[in-house]
């Protein structure tokens, strides 16, 4: 089993302007990298693994009754529900909603990346929400009449393709992460035929402290669950992430295919 690679990671460069990203067209982006190369632990090898209230992130086992995830149709009936289930068991929260449809995502191998909304890997150190955007977020979706104890904002990563992965997902133990490494940065979504919106995400800037990890040899019936938020402090608040280049894949490896989904978890006073 391999056990660590060395690998670049794209950070954000100091900027005299506000970092700029978008969905679909990258020609567009205002972005300076700082470009890494940073160990990266597979964490199957570590005898204490990842667990999502200390790191931020866990692998868990999950089974999905979807068998063709290109079907946007059943993939819409069917896995918010098993998404909901799944988040509430991991966080033990009293009600999780589903905030995102399912978002596939290719490798630029396999010739597919960029051929659906947002479907690029995201090749540059972030995290999806910042504290303000998280925070709006959470108040336009939580339920009426319910007194808000604390939220948490979990994004849910599965590959598609089997293992190894070329382009596979990196996580960094939130505790190595220092809030000045977390820069505003403005996330523009610019789907084809719909109005153009945006609001402020997270690029990372260098720390040589970062511990990077992932998962060699995903399968379909595993999945990543990773805190983007948590209004609750004292937990594992928010897990940079990137896609990155594994250079112990095998060149003729599948060109990696994955779906990911965003949830809300809420916890309430009685």
């Amino acid at each position: 089993m391999t056990a660590t690679v060395h690998a670049n990671i794209n950070y954000i460069a100091p900027m005299e302007v506000q970092p700029k990203y978008h969905a679909n067209d990258y020609t567009k982006d205002i972005l300076e990298m700082d470009i890494r190369s940073m160990e990266i632990v597979n964490a199957r090898s570590l005898e204490d693994p990842p667990r999502f209230e200390r790191e931020g992130f866990v692998l868990v086992r999950h089974e999905s009754a979807v068998e063709n995830f290109t079907d946007s149709v059943t993939v819409a009936q069917i896995h918010p529900q098993e998404i909901k289930a799944l988040v509430k068991e991991v966080t033990g929260a009293d009600e999780v909603l589903v905030t995102s449809p399912g978002l596939l995502r290719f490798g630029e191998k396999s010739g597919k990346a960029g051929s659906l909304n947002n479907s690029r890997p995201a090749r540059f150190a972030h995290v999806d929400v910042s504290p303000a955007t998280a925070e709006g977020m959470a108040k336009m979706i939580a339920p009426e009449g319910k007194k808000v104890r604390r939220f948490t904002q979990v994004n849910v990563w599965r590959a598609l393709t089997p293992g190894p992965q070329d382009v596979p997902l990196a996580l960094c133990d939130v505790r190595s992460v220092k809030s000045a490494d977390l820069v505003s940065a403005e996330a523009v979504f610019d789907e084809p035929g719909k109005p153009r919106w945006s609001f402020e995400g997270l690029v990372v800037g260098h720390n040589p402290g970062h511990r990077w990890m992932y998962y060699r040899d995903m399968n379909r019936d595993e999945v990543l669950v990773f805190n983007t938020y948590d209004s609750e402090k004292g937990q594992a608040i928010q897990v940079p992430h990137v896609a990155f280049d594994d250079p112990s894949c095998p060149a003729d490896a599948v060109p990696r295919a994955s779906i990911e989904m965003r949830a809300t978890a809420f916890w309430y006073d009685d």
